[in-house]
């Protein structure tokens, strides 16, 4: 099973190298899944996130510094969402689908490179870029399956208002606001790990399963 939690009662110079070596991972995870949110927005006709200079890697624009330092202490976090206005969408529907699922899908983009870029320094044996790299893949693979869980508000969340009907819609509406008190308590009594967890573990044997053979092909 896979397990990233910090081990808050070791809090050795180690610890706090990885937090080092793992903030390319955040950064890139957060900037990259944040401007996928803003073009694919712009794409199906919403200028808001052009218009807030939400088109771009810079990871000022896109942190929230809470969500910034929680990613840091507690291995989940959220970036500053990106002002999307539906009503400027071709197809509201569609739209809110594309853009809901444009951040995710960057995220798994980036963490199947990560990985491959990861299998491709291994004769390097250079353990300071192997951990930047591995850091890059599972930070990508968690910031993509933590966004698809559906509680506002988080992506999945967008898509699942799509679907509901109209008094369960009202329901939703009604105690969305409470949405990040549950993320937090699913986190801290362990809850959200028994939920992603899984799904990371599958996600990163998939890519393994599918790069391996090819690297092993490469090194033979």
């Amino acid at each position: 099973m896979f397990n990233f939690m910090p081990d808050y009662f070791n809090l050795t110079p180690e610890y706090f190298y990885g937090l080092l070596l793992s903030l390319p991972g955040i950064l890139i995870a957060i900037s990259f899944h944040e401007m996928a949110h803003g073009f694919a927005a712009d794409a199906m006709g919403d200028p808001t996130p052009k218009n807030a200079g939400r088109l771009t890697l810079n990871p000022l624009k896109h942190i929230d510094p809470l969500g910034f330092i929680s990613m840091l202490l507690f291995r989940f976090g959220w970036a500053k969402p990106v002002p999307v206005n539906p009503g400027n969408f071709k197809d509201r529907k569609k739209g809110m689908i594309v853009v809901a699922l444009s951040g995710v899908l960057t995220n798994l983009l980036l963490a199947f490179l990560g990985m491959a870029a990861y299998l491709a320094v291994v004769p390097l044996n250079n353990e300071i870029l192997m951990t930047v790299l591995k850091y890059i893949y599972v930070y990508n693979i968690m910031f993509a399956v933590f966004n698809i869980i559906p509680i506002p508000p988080l992506d999945g969340s967008q898509i699942l208002v799509l679907f509901l009907p109209p008094k369960a819609l009202m329901t939703y509406y009604k105690y969305q606001r409470y949405g990040m008190i549950l993320i937090f308590v699913l986190a801290f009594t362990g809850l959200l790990g028994f939920i992603i967890y899984p799904a990371i573990d599958a996600i990163i044997s998939l890519f393994s399963t599918i790069l391996l053979p090819i690297f092993n092909l490469i090194w033979s």
